[in-house]
């Protein structure tokens, strides 16, 4: 490496890497004892055969499956950051370097198939989840585990925060710190490609397709147009699409079915764990969580929104306006903040809507829910059906729903409470252990800046490789909307630190 380019990597480490202080310090190191606590509690947890993977099948078995899943969840999380930052991006300056990502970059960026791949992609990081609760979750919260005292279970163990600390640092936030700034490098390999394929195919199997219908209906009551890339669907793709769409909402029909059945007759984990929570209270608690998850979920696309809006239109309320000083106070130094305390949130809520929704039902005992095979029985014990309800109904719903009306979300006072909780679950450093792990993986990987590649946005546009042009109207109606045309390949991400407004990237360009 010469001098010039010795320089030049300092000055991308100095833009991207977190500036080490004694409290931050501190809080790495708490974070990381606290994950590796977490993982000995859980590993500990599964070899007393008490979940439902262990107990089913073996202890070992249990682990296999959930190291795979955290693994592969943390290619699909991070696979995200990188095909949501790379469209602006000619894909001609990283076609001949980086040979895989240009196959990915040819795929996702296809006509609207960005958009199918998301769609695909948060149904497998719900599925995955439901399926590391089955492996990690407690069926009895009160039997031993290395001796430890009942409130360290109940908060490890019964609460999750085990499982929240490890999924989250290990499935989620390490590659996404990565792959926010690494996006050309991090998706250059086939477990990326493979991961692209297999959420498209999730995509064209229809059991998401409702959401296309509530696409369209928040279009015509917002009155704004959704943008596509594609010729309008006539004939044979026409019939085919909308069949895929009848059939979506009959399989979200029976999922709410089984998972209200399962609720008023006490055959869910909710029994079985808390057996003195009553069986209406559990039901207020499916929904309530639910909508914790889709407000969380639709502020993230929010925040972004109004992120590209001049500062004085950004709030149109009291709350409003109180959010908008919170969430960009100095540079947007809280946006980050967000993201991080919201992922935390979010994780914890999906556990509890997996053991909520979880069925306590033995199949051949007769009480087959709805008399289902016992075949059917067991597949649905393992939280497909909650995965399709959360996916839909507490995830794209309200992610669509933001990105048509970003600022009624703003506007809401629950959205300002919900922020607070966030940054102030950031503050602890739960999950700070993330950026350590990052940097390793970085290192051992050889994973590069992605202006290492391409270079920054200004010197793209120095070069004649300006960056596409993104606008908020294409927002409107997509799941790449709001939180993601934002950013640009190599600048700073939300993961990353302060992100620039409108107002300063314009007058970058």
């Amino acid at each position: 490496m010469t001098e010039v380019d010795a320089t030049k990597q300092q000055s991308y480490d100095d833009a991207h890497d977190v500036k080490i202080t004694p409290f931050v310090a501190f809080k790495y190191v708490a974070s990381i004892c606290l994950l590796i606590f977490s993982i000995v509690i859980v590993v500990a947890l599964i070899f007393t055969g008490n979940t439902r993977v262990s107990a089913e099948t073996n202890p070992w078995v249990a682990l296999i499956v959930m190291t795979l899943a955290v693994v592969w969840l943390s290619m699909i999380e991070g696979q995200q950051a990188s095909l949501v930052g790379l469209p602006p991006v000619d894909p001609d300056l990283y076609k001949d370097s980086h040979p895989i990502t240009y196959k990915n970059a040819a795929l996702a960026f296809r006509g609207d198939n960005l958009d199918r791949y998301l769609m695909g992609r948060q149904f497998m990081v719900l599925l995955v989840v439901f399926v590391i609760n089955q492996c990690g979750n407690p069926l009895d919260p009160k039997v031993d585990v290395l001796g430890l005292p009942d409130g360290v279970k109940l908060v490890f163990l019964d609460i999750g925060l085990g499982m929240i600390v490890f999924t989250c640092i290990l499935g989620q936030l390490t590659t996404q710190v990565n792959a926010s700034h690494c996006m050309i490098d991090f998706i250059n390999n086939y477990f990326a490609l493979f991961t692209l394929y297999t959420a498209m195919a999730v995509e064209f199997s229809g059991v998401m397709h409702s959401s296309y219908l509530i696409q369209n209906v928040l279009s015509m009551v917002s009155g704004k147009p959704i943008q596509s890339n594609e010729e309008p669907k006539s004939g044979f793709t026409f019939v085919f699409f909308w069949g895929r769409v009848l059939m979506s909402l009959a399989i979200l029909g029976f999922c709410l079915a089984v998972t209200l059945s399962a609720l008023f007759n006490g055959q869910t984990m909710m029994s079985v764990k808390y057996p003195n929570v009553p069986n209406g209270v559990s039901v207020f608690l499916f929904f309530f969580f639910m909508a914790i998850v889709g407000m969380l979920e639709g502020m993230q696309i929010a925040f972004f929104a109004v992120a590209k809006l001049p500062a004085e239109e950004r709030g149109t309320s009291f709350f409003g306006k109180k959010t908008c000083d919170l969430l960009f106070k100095g540079n947007g130094e809280n946006l980050p903040g967000f993201m991080i305390g919201r992922q935390l949130t979010v994780v914890f809520s999906f556990f509890l809507v997996a053991s909520i929704t979880g069925l306590n039902i033995t199949p051949g005992e007769g009480e087959n829910i709805f008399g289902i095979s016992d075949g059917a029985q067991a597949f649905l014990n393992y939280g497909f059906h909650g995965a399709v309800i959360t996916t839909i109904l507490a995830s794209i719903t309200w992610q669509l729903a933001a990105s048509a009306f970003p600022m009624a979300f703003l506007n809401n006072p629950v959205t300002y409470i919900l922020l607070c909780i966030a940054l102030f679950l950031e503050f602890t450093g739960l999950c700070a252990g993330a950026w350590v792990l990052a940097r390793v993986e970085k290192k051992v990987q050889g994973l590069q800046y992605d202006e290492v590649y391409v270079g920054t946005p200004e010197e793209r546009m120095a070069n004649n490789h300006a960056d596409k042009e993104l606008t908020p109207d294409q927002d409107v109606g997509h799941l790449t909307g709001g939180g993601f045309t934002g950013h640009l390949c190599g600048s700073h991400d939300a993961l990353d630190g302060p992100i620039k407004s409108k107002d300063a990237i314009d007058a970058a360009a």
